[in-house]
């Protein structure tokens, strides 16, 4: 049999192609799969003694969950995506390494034009190295990667009540001027009311950010991380415990905002996804 050039190239790096691989569909699984960009691939790894590694084609860890009869890898595919086929790489117990694609699907977002102070977009050279710094911090914090939780189910509560905006990867045009696409979920609430943890984390980061005001970032274990922004108040500290529906923090307007209200995010393997996947429709 003839080999394409894709399986020479594979051989040449020791990796093993195998077929794309198929998401979990289940509806009693979340997060839910879907794997368009912004969205979530779960891949099956299949049966291992132990715990397999996987990580992204650009060498990001990936959270595996499952069990010695199955193990599977969540996948958070970046908005930025191009569709089509797509690839990680898993290490297996006896030092092997394959390769498992799967293939992201198109999905179109929409636009929504805002006006804000004009400060807020053309930034001053003293607001522009600040955001440069926080920047540059925000990405350590984001890299963060500890144990797995044990919980095969990642299901998460509504953080706090209030009208859901669907604003997650709206192309947003800020006094005229493209910006990156919006990466969380804005639920409308009044300032003071309490946010609650959408499932147990650790803090592992407070702080006044120019953009996203006074913020908290939660890890949830093996690259699962959420982060709450334009804060009123915040009543933890980073290496703090919160339990499952546990008050830490309230919602304010600080930052870049047009109104009090919570903008939510959820992050996995670095890479910002749908909120809406972890929640019951």
């Amino acid at each position: 049999m003839p080999m394409h050039r894709r399986d020479v190239v594979l051989g040449a790096l020791g990796l093993m192609a195998l077929p794309a691989a198929q998401a979990t569909q289940s509806p009693q699984s979340w997060p839910h799969a879907s794997q368009v960009p912004g969205g979530i691939a779960r891949l099956s790894l299949g049966p291992a003694a132990r715990r397999p590694q996987a990580r992204t084609a650009e060498d990001v860890p990936l959270l595996v969950l499952g069990d010695a009869i199955d193990w599977g890898a969540l996948v958070g595919i970046p908005l930025s995506a191009e569709p089509g086929e797509a690839r990680i790489r898993v290490l297996r117990e006896d030092g092997g390494t394959s390769e498992l694609t799967y293939v992201i699907a198109p999905k179109r977002y929409r636009e929504q034009h805002l006006k804000v102070a004009p400060g807020q977009v053309d930034l001053s050279a003293e607001d522009l190295a600040r955001y440069e710094r926080e920047r540059a911090h925000l990405q350590t914090v984001m890299a963060t990667f500890s144990e797995p939780l044990p919980q095969g189910e990642l299901r998460m509560q509504v953080p706090v009540p209030g009208r859901r905006s669907g604003s997650f990867g709206l192309r947003r045009v800020f006094n005229g001027e493209k910006r990156n696409p919006h990466s969380g979920m804005d639920i409308a609430a009044a300032t003071g009311t309490p946010v609650r943890a959408p499932m147990a984390g650790r803090v592992i980061d407070t702080g006044d950010y120019f953009f996203n005001g006074n913020t908290v970032w939660l890890d949830h274990g093996g690259g699962l991380l959420t982060m709450y922004c334009h804060l009123s108040a915040s009543d933890v500290k980073p290496g703090e415990l919160v339990k499952a529906g546990e008050r830490f923090c309230a919602v304010g307007a600080t930052g870049r905002v047009t109104g009090p209200h919570l903008h939510w995010s959820v992050m996995l393997n670095r890479t910002m996804v749908d909120p809406a996947l972890f929640l019951e429709a």
